[in-house]
């Protein structure tokens, strides 16, 4: 996996998860797909394969970059502004 600009800058401690779902596809009465942790926040959104997307709904709206996948068994980080797994 590469390095990114966007890495050294999230915080050291990871960010709580503020869910344990994607709140906007429950709000919606939608089952999220595949869940997604913000790194520089814990927002928890659902993935590109659900219908609202709100995973990369919140980095249009907030910039945070990294993201890495909330599902039990894996590991590895997504930067939306580089198009990089990190």
């Amino acid at each position: 996996m590469t390095e990114c600009t966007h890495v050294p800058e999230l915080p050291r401690a990871e960010p709580a998860p503020l869910s344990v779902t994607c709140l906007e596809c429950l709000a919606a009465g939608s089952h999220p797909v595949q869940l997604r942790l913000c790194l520089a926040c814990g927002h928890v959104g659902c993935c590109d394969s659900s219908p609202y997307r709100h995973a990369t709904a919140h980095y249009e709206e907030t910039g945070h970059p990294v993201m890495r996948s909330f599902e039990p068994g894996d590991d590895w980080r997504w930067c939306f502004v580089d198009q990089l797994l990190v």
